[in-house]
């Protein structure tokens, strides 16, 4: 009686578990639907194994049976797989619907020109930050949408508030490349200066702007009752002979400004007669570039308004606060001829939980604040970069915003979740056990050996395995853990080292631990509802620091494994999160990314 009732306790094989093969037939039918009616048998017995961890035991039947499932599914046409799947499963395909890519809308009155020109056009005062992505990521995604071009220019003619530096200009460069928006094209403004004097000189000759010597408070009073100042009536002759001594340097800075006519009854006093050129003390504001050789300087508006056209850009893709701007410019286009570009102005965008001013970025790196433009706690995209957030997930986050006119408030977590998804999928899988306790094991039975998958999904791309000897006279072994995995209140508790067997905590001290060995089967662990944990066998470690996002250090063990790690590499440590490995040698050092 007694071996009949065991006999009918036996488990059903798993080829006869109706529950498991359907569960197999719709991930393999998934998989398959995915890659053009082909599954491949790898990733479904990664899911499987993920979604059913108690079967990592039996690792060579699920992968017989997944390999005959699979093969039963690659023998139906692809119109086939996906009847199945909606008939049994359609809540999966709405699913996958609602997560599409999302797609740029299309851009107004492409077919006016013969080509699509976009650009983005940077001060190099600074490194680059994610403020910026939204402009480049548009800019560039729809240059490549239409196969136009994708043009970067850099805005470098105030040498005196926006004092361009010289290596800026190249690490703006290196993160265009980084993210995977490398120009067409380049210019730089401060290389093209005659050419702004050449349109200066024609305006004043057509009558159409003017050299004013007026004091600014006497201008302004001037402007705001919509009247000309005494500067504005002179004639063009006067005009020029001003404007040679503004060129030779006769006038000092702040005597004498450059203005566009424009409306003096405009409602808005900010595009009445705006500043176009104005004079910089070139011998105490030299150039990094083209050192003191000019002492008259274009103002964006002018300059951003005669190379917009002269570059062939045929759509402005920037921020709403650009709005009044594109009023002022649109006179000066009038006065030469020009049609002015489509213009897409988007709403701010504002991230939450950091500083995107550039101020504050270069003043915190001058007074010592963060160690440099790539400290974690910063959003330039050199401490992005650092961190392990990938060129792939901001891409996304700002495609999926889009140029809305709306202002979108963002925070942390929706770009950490964008590049959830990405590294997930990529990213290999090691223990770290942070604040570690040692921790003795008794009364082990017997030796164990633990093969622990790179990636639970994808088993295909290899394991670590461990071998658990214990001592032949104590039956122990010794372990790294966490201290709160091992904390007081568990005394008595039955936790699960991952893949390996389950422990009973049966005493507590500061900087050690003691359990015993319990069993082996991961179903006990389950029915106890142990706590799994990672854990590293002693001797087989190395110390390990992680560099959180607001720089303070992570002190802990990794496993010896991550010796084989290359810097640059992404891996998720356990129960910790994902990071970037930044330094291997006796010690590993790694950037935290996220959970």
């Amino acid at each position: 009686m007694k071996e009949k009732s065991k006999q009918s306790a036996k488990p059903l094989k798993l080829e006869n578990d109706a529950e498991l093969k359907e569960s197999i037939q719709k991930i393999a039918l998934l998989n398959a639907v995915r890659h053009e009616g082909k599954a491949q048998a790898g990733p479904v017995i990664g899911k499987i194994l993920g979604e059913k961890p108690e079967l990592k035991t039996k690792v060579k039947e699920i992968s017989a049976l997944v390999n005959t499932i699979v093969q039963e599914v690659n023998n139906l046409s692809l119109e086939e797989q996906k009847r199945i799947v909606e008939e049994k499963w359609p809540e999966v395909l709405v699913k996958e619907k609602v997560e599409e890519e999302k797609r740029l809308p299309p851009l107004p009155n492409v077919d006016k020109y013969v080509q699509v020109v976009t650009r983005f056009s940077p001060n190099p005062d600074c490194v680059l930050h994610l403020g910026s992505a939204r402009a480049i990521i548009l800019c560039h995604e729809y240059a490549r949408k239409y196969k136009g071009k994708f043009i970067l220019r850099f805005e470098d003619t105030d040498p005196k508030l926006k004092r361009p530096v010289l290596e800026f200009y190249d690490r703006i460069r290196e993160d265009l490349a980084w993210l995977g928006c490398k120009p067409d094209e380049e210019y730089i403004q401060s290389d093209r200066i005659p050419i702004y004097y050449e349109f200066a000189e024609r305006l004043l000759k057509e009558g159409n702007a003017y050299v004013c010597t007026c004091q600014p408070e006497q201008f302004r009073k001037k402007i705001l009752a919509n009247q000309p100042c005494k500067c504005r009536i002179l004639p063009p002759e006067e005009q020029l002979e001003r404007w040679q001594h503004m060129l030779k340097g006769d006038y000092k800075e702040g005597e004498a400004v450059f203005r566009v006519k424009t409306d003096l009854n405009h409602p808005n006093p900010a595009v009445r007669d705006w500043p176009a050129l104005r004079i910089i003390d070139s011998e105490k504001y030299p150039h990094p570039r083209v050192g003191s050789k000019y002492y008259v300087w274009p103002l964006y508006n002018f300059a951003c308004g005669l190379d917009d056209h002269l570059i062939g850009v045929t759509h402005i893709i920037r921020g709403k606060e650009h709005l009044t701007n594109m009023v002022r410019q649109e006179y000066m286009y009038k006065y030469l001829g020009w049609q002015y570009p489509e213009a897409i102005h988007y709403g701010r965008l504002k991230i939450t939980g950091t500083s995107l001013s550039k101020s504050k970025i270069v003043q915190g790196i001058r007074e010592g604040l963060y160690k440099d433009w790539d400290d974690p706690r910063l959003a330039t995209f050199a401490a992005l970069r650092r961190r392990g957030i990938t060129p792939e997930a901001i891409k996304k986050m700002i495609i999926d915003v889009g140029p809305k006119t709306s202002d979108v408030i963002l925070s942390w977590e929706n770009l950490y979740a964008y590049n959830r998804k990405i590294l997930d999928a990529s990213a290999d899988r090691y223990f770290f056990v942070y604040n570690p306790i040692e921790l003795t094991v008794k009364q082990i039975p017997k030796m164990f050996k633990a093969r622990l998958h790179l990636h639970p999904e994808h088993p295909e791309r290899g394991f670590r395995e461990y071998t658990i000897k214990p001592k032949e006279d104590e039956h122990i072994a010794t372990f790294w853990v966490s201290k709160k995995d091992v904390d007081a209140s568990k005394i008595d508790n039955v936790i699960r080292f991952m893949e390996l067997f389950n422990v009973k905590i049966e005493k507590v001290e500061a900087y050690s631990a003691e359990a015993s060995f319990v069993s082996e089967s991961y179903e006990e662990a389950r029915k106890a509802k142990a706590q799994l944990i990672h854990w590293i066998p002693i001797g087989e470690d190395m110390p390990c620091q992680v560099v959180m996002p607001d720089a303070t250090l992570a002190e802990g063990i990794a496993e010896n494994f991550c010796k084989n790690l290359k810097p640059n590499t992404i891996i998720q440590f356990e129960r910790f999160g994902f990071v970037r490995i930044d330094k291997v040698n006796m010690k590993l050092t790694a950037y935290y990314t996220h959970k």
